[in-house]
């Protein structure tokens, strides 16, 4: 592992312990270099998820790219990152226990969309303006008026 500060690949495992959910090691390690600190996370190496897109083309599941979608959509939210992280680890998690090779990336955006209602609002109706392609206002308040319509949790 090349320490992030200096590129030097000698360091040594200070704590290691497994993450919350129990998918992960997290490990801290120090450069035996510069003496920096850093984390490391080691995950089972998993089949690599194939997204269907709309115009049929195929991409590999990108967790980097969902996470950064998500953030866009939580943008000035009072949502913690780690809130997001969990979010996407348990969106990947139930994707690869559907034990499909490939899947619709319209599934994906659906449960996505699922879990942000569930999590904000807001941040629901940011999302579901790019994913749905909103054509203009009148879409974007039938959205509104369903939420505001739907009982609260």
């Amino acid at each position: 592992m090349k320490c992030p500060y200096c590129r030097e690949i000698d360091n040594k495992v200070i704590d290691s312990r497994m993450t919350k959910e129990g998918h992960a090691v997290r490990r801290r390690r120090e450069c035996l270099l510069c003496n920096h600190r850093f984390t490391t996370y080691e995950r089972i190496e998993e089949l690599p998820l194939v997204l269907i897109k709309k115009d049929g083309r195929r991409e590999t599941f990108d967790r980097g790219k969902v996470l950064a979608g998500i953030q866009k959509a939580c943008q000035k939210r009072n949502i913690s990152i780690n809130t997001l992280e969990e979010f996407v680890d348990e969106l990947e998690r139930e994707l690869q226990e559907m034990g499909e090779k490939e899947i619709s990336s319209s599934v994906v955006g659906g449960r996505i969309m699922t879990k942000l209602h569930e999590l904000d609002d807001v941040a629901y109706v940011r999302f579901a303006s790019v994913y749905r392609e909103f054509k203009d206002v009148n879409d974007f308040m039938a959205e509104l008026k369903d939420i505001l319509d739907a009982p609260r949790k």
